[in-house]
């Protein structure tokens, strides 16, 4: 199948395009503003590279597309899901899909009319401990208590860039937090209540209250905050006392991702809504 890749500078574009290439795959083109685009020669050096819209729109008017992957950063998903639907091509959207809710609806839509199907990257969902916690709650009738905690270290360059202004990211809970969230809900159910202790550029923090779990969780980009200065990321799930690593093998999951979704079944707008409402609700709460 023939790909193009939107945002191919971003940190996690590589591994899109491992998966794209250890999947027998081709990726033809790349679009982003940005020149730095190195990283192509460890993949796909014969890609096409465009940097302004209407050259690459022009380039696709003959070379048709099996699939778009965005990874551009998060206020632009929008449009470029939308621009990848009119190619006549899936979607693949790295997280947060979008971050209004009411988008999602207008993708819906969008979708319907294309004949088109649009994906989204949940990868946590890949992780082993993860999908046997899931089987092992579906069994149980069980209210358990979950602390999450997430940090991973970010230099000032991190405040000056898109992902420092919650306009474009959605802020830390939404940038940061929207995997743990979308787990919370996937695996102990819907949303009963939530509530905020703190929210800064640096950290979020907060409870909440779900079908099957009672739930404490933080979020930061602060060094201070990791329990071992040799880290510089660290996630953790503990569930009645048991602790669950979700920061071990995550350079293999989106080609898991990317299995399920050229299969069908990967996660699309109806998975990705309770965690994009989510943490909408807690920007609007803070």
């Amino acid at each position: 199948m023939n790909f193009s890749l939107i945002g191919a500078g971003g940190y996690v574009a590589p591994r899109h395009m491992k998966a794209i290439r250890d999947l027998g795959h081709q990726l033809i083109s790349v679009y982003d503003v940005h020149d730095g685009l190195a990283v192509l020669d460890n993949y796909f050096p014969g890609a096409a590279c465009f940097s302004d819209i209407q050259s690459y729109s022009a380039f696709h008017t003959e070379h048709p597309l099996d699939f778009v992957s965005i990874c551009s950063p998060n206020h632009l998903h929008f449009d470029h899901v939308a621009w990848a639907l009119s190619q006549g091509a899936n979607v693949i959207c790295e997280k947060p899909l979008v971050m209004d809710p009411a988008q999602l609806d207008e993708l819906h839509s969008m979708e319907g009319k294309s004949g088109k199907k649009i994906y989204t990257i949940l990868q946590l969902r890949q992780v082993a401990a993860v999908l046997a916690l899931k089987e092992k709650i579906g069994h149980t009738q069980s209210i358990y208590d979950v602390d999450v905690k997430y940090v991973s270290a970010r230099g000032n360059w991190y405040f000056n860039s898109w992902k420092g202004n919650e306009m474009l990211s959605g802020g830390l809970v939404t940038n940061i937090g929207i995997h743990l969230f979308d787990l919370l809900l996937w695996i102990f159910g819907p949303l009963q209540k939530v509530e905020l202790d703190t929210y800064s550029q640096h950290q979020a923090s907060g409870s909440l209250i779900l079908e099957r779990a009672r739930v404490h969780w933080f979020l930061s980009v602060d060094a201070n905050d990791l329990p071992d200065n040799n880290q510089r990321s660290y996630r953790q799930m503990s569930v009645d006392g048991q602790v669950i690593r979700l920061d071990a093998g995550m350079e293999s999951l989106h080609n898991q991702c990317y299995t399920d979704i050229l299969q069908g079944k990967g996660p699309g707008i109806k998975e990705a809504r309770p965690s994009i409402e989510l943490c909408n609700q807690i920007r609007q709460m803070a």
